[in-house]
């Protein structure tokens, strides 16, 4: 009952409240515009017609340490039957998934007749490597029916339902209680974190465990990634941030690893039998240090933020003048925020181009820059490539080594610009 009011109260017009404890909002981390959804890729015929754009202001919660978003526009309005977010288009994501199935099959004693349910499993990317190890019981719930379809191909049974409490009681009620349930880079869509959790934890059997993994806040603000900031991501989370979290469900804060994904993650194991780890200690400890549970951490980082605009839209149009061509790579969500906000059109970036053939022929979100399919860069042959999905950047380039044959060159956004060789292939 708790979780319903927190969120009834969280939603209502007004004063903002925070969405995992409650508390009033007044803190701004950094006001980043209005900018429309970033997955919403547009036909030739959209392009002329309204876009709905809505705010990018971030806030902070001094009560629990939450970072996050208002919910302008609710999941079921992201997550439709044309979403366009495919994981296993990225070769390493899938290699770092099969790592975790592997990690988790050995540290939890996973087998046959093991029980694991993935939360926002897309399209079979994480839960199509269990069966190979033995861990044939399982099921992915995926609220976006078409790469839920893409799963079921894969062999992964899938459930095409937001997760709540109220699925989690019915799983329970169908299937049994899970050894473990997961959420890879989940978390941060969630606007109903007490229902998510509260399902989270009535899902697992008493010896169960539950892993998140996410973007780490202090990267967020230490390495100026204000790109992955969009409306999919109601919440930026910090150690601090979950713990305050956990508390109101039952649930042991029992472990964290640090993961270099997306620019450096957290993976949180969260329990209901044991204690904190000596690791789980130092995160909290650190980020105390550091002054992330006052306003210390937080405070410079719009500052540096509109530097870095200012930086790549100085480097973008001193090419032009130039007489050097530039095109994009990837036509990622972060990428989306990153164009809107800083204003680059197709007079700036001629083209940009993704492997996912959903987004050929279409056009980015606001910005209208065509997407085309990768091959298009060696007609073109570009003297720089503005490397958008900066998280990927030695996949990228070294799949992309080749374009070092006409001199081109990669561009990196964030941190701060910076120019990139190409990578020969290991």
């Amino acid at each position: 009952m708790e979780a319903r009011q927190l969120t009834s109260r969280s939603t209502v017009s007004g004063e903002a409240r925070c969405r995992s404890c409650g508390a009033a909002l007044h803190q701004t981390l950094v006001d980043l515009g209005k900018s429309p959804l970033c997955e919403t890729f547009l036909s030739a015929a959209e392009r002329d017609q309204m876009e709905p754009f809505f705010p990018l202001h971030v806030l902070i919660c001094e009560s629990c340490w939450l970072v996050q978003l208002k919910e302008y526009v609710s999941p079921d309005g992201i997550f439709t039957d044309r979403y366009p977010y495919f994981s296993s288009y990225s070769t390493s994501w899938v290699a770092h998934s099969k790592a975790y199935c592997e990690a988790m099959t050995r540290r939890l004693n996973l087998d046959a007749r093991s029980f694991v349910v993935e939360l926002a499993c897309n399209d079979g990317y994480l839960l199509q490597h269990f069966p190979p190890l033995g861990v044939t019981n399982m099921l992915g719930v995926e609220p976006a029916a078409n790469v839920a379809a893409a799963a079921r191909e894969k062999g992964v049974p899938v459930l095409v339902e937001f997760f709540g409490r109220a699925l989690a009681e019915r799983i329970v009620a169908e299937r049994g209680h899970a050894d473990l349930v997961l959420g890879n880079n989940v978390l941060a869509h969630v606007p109903d974190l007490n229902d998510f959790l509260g399902g989270a934890a009535a899902l697992i059997k008493p010896e169960g465990t539950i892993t998140f993994e996410f973007p780490y806040l202090r990267n967020l603000l230490t390495y100026n990634q204000f790109d992955t900031i969009y409306h999919e991501h109601f919440c930026y989370f910090s150690g601090t941030a979950i713990d305050n979290l956990r508390k109101r469900h039952g649930l042991i804060f029992a472990d964290v690893e640090h993961l270099p994904t997306h620019g450096g993650s957290l993976r949180v194991f969260l329990t209901k039998r044991g204690e904190p780890s000596a690791a789980v200690q130092d995160l909290l400890a650190s980020e105390v240090d550091a002054g992330m549970r006052s306003m210390t951490a937080y405070s410079d980082f719009a500052a540096r933020v509109h530097e870095t605009k200012r930086r790549l839209l100085r480097f973008l149009i001193d090419a032009k003048e130039a007489g050097k061509s530039v095109c994009g790579y990837g036509a990622p969500g972060k990428g989306n925020t990153l164009l809107n906000y800083c204003g680059i059109g197709p007079d700036l970036l001629s083209f940009t181009v993704d492997r996912n053939p959903e987004k050929h022929g279409r056009y980015t979100p606001g910005t209208h820059i065509p997407i085309y399919p990768v091959e298009a860069i060696d007609e073109a042959r570009p003297d720089y490539i503005l490397l958008l999905p900066w998280n990927l950047r030695q996949e990228i380039t070294e799949q992309m080594s080749h374009v070092g044959a006409w001199g081109a060159k990669f561009v990196l956004p964030i941190p701060e610009v910076t120019i990139v060789e190409p990578v020969a292939k290991s």
